[in-house]
């Protein structure tokens, strides 16, 4: 099994480069890896120890960022090493301030693996949610250095929980211990006699809090709005998304919309133009812009939708007519009801959203013009919202109190 997953991982990085030529994300992808070692070992002294942070991407740099955070606060004289599988965390987050140095992972070979983990020199590992790195994993437990999963969930339809999916268990197995969002991932890993398991519930709890509690102001979103008018913020949305939504800004013109697209390449921002045709442009706003009398404003920039929220009263969330919807808590801890599309199963906060009364899924225009009336009604539905994200924090200090003790 490990010279098919040897095998997988050299095809993988062939094909990356063949598409490189004409995918930007993919060039990115392998452009960052170039050279990767000579540029660690210019950066980063093997001779002091670090603290090691893997995000896959941007939503679980998020999420394990209240950790590393207060991490920093705890052991301020500690350098902190990040690392980023796509480039859609690491080209956000390249210059983030609390980090020593942040590097693309360079892709899992046993070299790689041994390579990068002398020339970073981890005191303790920790990865956020997924990502399972086989030589990664093997060359952190033989060198005795700690390796924390942070914030993970499992389901049973996973090839960890399959007859086939014994060499996936062994990597599992690698792990000093996990910290779980549920009881039904520490059931299953208990299942796999796997035990150093606590439940801790979802960082991003704790993350989101605090954006609410301080969040950025945005001036020219708050000039939008005006002092009355009632804003729906449809964050993180696809191209299905944002046809249902032009259907409802058509019923609803006595509300004001902010769009923030997940993707937000020319092309894409286009199209949007093409549904709302009046709308507002973020990066395109002058002193001349009317944004009092603007009815839709488009957000074609990356950083600002968690703030943005602040601003609004319905939340609309992306992503539920795809792989699966964005995040949820951003808008909740702001205390706005959420509406999203069918594939939300994943996710336990909307599951437990919808079981409150603080959320809707939608699967047709129909649907979300219900939503949106009932909503409307509904006061209680946006205090719910908050309370949950309230009620679920304190993930955090749990996981620091495990550190404390590993270095």
């Amino acid at each position: 099994m490990l010279l098919l997953y040897n095998f997988g991982i050299s095809l993988y990085n062939l094909l990356l480069h063949i598409v490189s030529f004409f995918n930007p994300k993919a060039r990115l992808f392998v452009d960052g890896r170039k050279n990767i070692f000579k540029l660690i070992a210019g950066k980063t002294s093997a001779d002091r120890k670090h603290i090691w942070f893997h995000f896959a991407s941007l939503g679980e740099f998020e999420q394990g960022r209240p950790v590393l955070e207060e991490l920093k606060k705890v052991y301020p004289d500690k350098p902190v090493i990040i690392t980023f599988f796509s480039p859609s965390g690491f080209e956000v987050r390249k210059n983030y301030p609390l980090a020593e140095a942040i590097y693309y992972l360079p892709l899992d070979t046993q070299k790689n693996a041994e390579n990068f983990i002398r020339l970073i020199n981890p005191e303790i590992a920790i990865f956020t949610k997924y990502e399972f790195w086989h030589h990664y994993f093997k060359v952190l437990k033989n060198s005795n250095i700690p390796l924390l999963l942070i914030s993970g969930i499992f389901r049973p339809d996973q090839i960890f929980f399959r007859w086939y999916g014994g060499f996936q268990r062994n990597i599992l197995k690698n792990v000093t211990h996990f910290f779980v969002q549920n009881q039904e991932s520490k059931s299953l890993l208990n299942n796999l006699e796997i035990n150093a398991v606590s439940i801790s519930g979802d960082t991003r709890f704790d993350r989101v809090a605090e954006q609410a509690n301080s969040p950025q102001q945005l001036m020219q979103i708050e000039k939008f709005r005006g002092n009355t008018t009632k804003v729906f913020i449809a964050g993180s949305t696809w191209p299905q998304d944002e046809e249902l939504i032009a259907s409802l800004q058509q019923r609803a013109q006595d509300w004001k919309f902010i769009i923030a697209p997940h993707e937000i390449h020319e092309s894409h921002i286009k199209q949007l133009s093409v549904l709302f045709p009046e709308a507002l442009r973020y990066t395109k706003l002058n002193e001349d812009s009317d944004l009092l009398a603007g009815k839709v404003l488009i957000i074609d920039t990356i950083g600002l939708l968690s703030s943005a929220y602040q601003y609004g009263d319905i939340s609309y969330i992306g992503g539920g007519f795809g792989a699966g919807i964005h995040n949820t808590l951003e808008a909740a801890a702001f205390g706005m009801p959420v509406i999203f599309g069918p594939k939300y199963q994943k996710f336990q906060e909307a599951k437990d959203l919808l079981k409150i009364g603080a959320a809707r899924m939608v699967s047709s225009k129909d649907d979300l013009f219900a939503a949106f009336e009932m909503l409307q009604k509904d006061h209680q539905a946006g205090e719910k919202s908050a309370s949950y994200v309230k009620q679920h924090t304190g993930s955090t200090l749990q996981i620091i109190k495990m550190i404390k003790r590993l270095i």
